[in-house]
């Protein structure tokens, strides 16, 4: 069953790919011709709205990039707006794995196709989240965490900046992988979330890296491990999840679509400022800084990339019994 998924996977990445090579359009002489719209399907001040706008901020396209924020429903909203805009290239999305691999295995009926209703652009970059708690929960290690939960089953809250996100399936891999119980609690955006982190409403959260680890290092929340197998050079000290609970891995990622049907000489176009931008050091600096790895990717490797990813959480979602409630 499992192999069936994949083939079918790579059949829907193959047909996205294969709408690249239609012939020119005439929406795509001379593109772009207005502004190109770069929608981030979560409110402001997290990983995939910094990213978005560190690419408008340096785009070169001959007309400007405006970012776009457009949250709700785990990303859902404004992954579906895109979905059903012109295939023009004016208006794109900064998808991220939940709304592009996550939510299709979470949700009965997702309103959009996650690979059918896209043109894969570029794959941008990859983070760890982050497992931090309030600094009033006496835990200082997964371990400790860990015997905490078991000793008060049932008592801690995790925030979440929606259903489906990489920060909510982490929290139910954790559980999964760990035999313990707490209560998800999904907020609009990591910024309303956050506030109830530090005053204690909830307990912990597995953060985006780049939004949680400039917190963790001014004291305000406290970071106990990152989620990807191994550590992230931004925060070489801190240890991973895995370290203490094996085969613990939830990577987050970010990546550029377009509607279905959008010209391959429009993707090309943005694909190439794309890896102009994020190859300038000043860009790169700061992606390293935020526990941001950088890969730029062809339409075709992510085509490959997002099948494989869909194939992986479905799994994840299943085995954790992970629903959007």
């Amino acid at each position: 069953m499992q192999r069936k998924r994949f083939l079918a996977s790579l059949a829907l990445a193959a047909t996205a790919v294969a709408a690249m090579t239609a012939p020119l359009s005439a929406a795509a002489q001379g593109f772009p011709t207005k502004p190109v719209r770069l929608v981030v399907t979560f409110p402001p001040g997290g990983a995939p709205d910094i990213l978005a706008r560190l690419f408008a901020d340096k785009a070169q396209l001959g007309q400007t990039v405006v970012v776009e924020n457009k949250p709700g429903a785990g990303g859902n909203l404004g992954a579906d707006f895109v979905a059903k805009a012109p295939a023009d290239g004016h208006t794109l999305v900064m998808g991220t794995v939940g709304t592009h691999a996550i939510n299709g295995a979470l949700y009965a009926k997702l309103p959009y196709d996650m690979v059918r209703d896209f043109v894969p652009v570029a794959h941008v970059a990859s983070a760890p989240n982050l497992l931090v708690v309030t600094n009033s929960l006496p835990v200082k290690s997964v371990a400790e965490l860990v015997a905490y939960m078991k000793a008060n089953p049932g008592t801690l809250s995790y925030g979440s900046p929606g259903i489906g996100t990489s920060v909510h399936v982490s929290g139910e891999l954790f559980q999964s992988l760990t035999g313990t119980k707490m209560t998800h609690v999904p907020y609009k955006g990591r910024q309303f979330a956050i506030p109830d982190l530090v005053g204690g409403q909830i307990q912990l959260m597995f953060d985006n890296m780049p939004s949680a680890l400039p917190m963790a290092k001014e004291g305000k929340i406290r970071a106990l491990a990152q989620t990807t197998a191994r550590r992230s050079g931004a925060a070489p000290d801190v240890p991973t999840v895995a370290e203490t609970v094996p085969g613990f891995e939830a990577t987050t990622w970010f990546a550029v679509f377009a509607p279905a049907g959008t010209p391959r000489e429009v993707v090309a176009r943005v694909n190439a400022e794309m890896k102009r931008v994020f190859a300038l050091p000043e860009v790169a600096e700061r992606m390293k800084t935020l526990g941001l790895e950088s890969w730029i990717s062809s339409p075709e490797e992510l085509a490959q990339f997002q099948a494989a990813e869909i194939t992986k959480w479905a799994k994840v979602v299943k085995d954790s019994g992970a629903k959007a409630e």
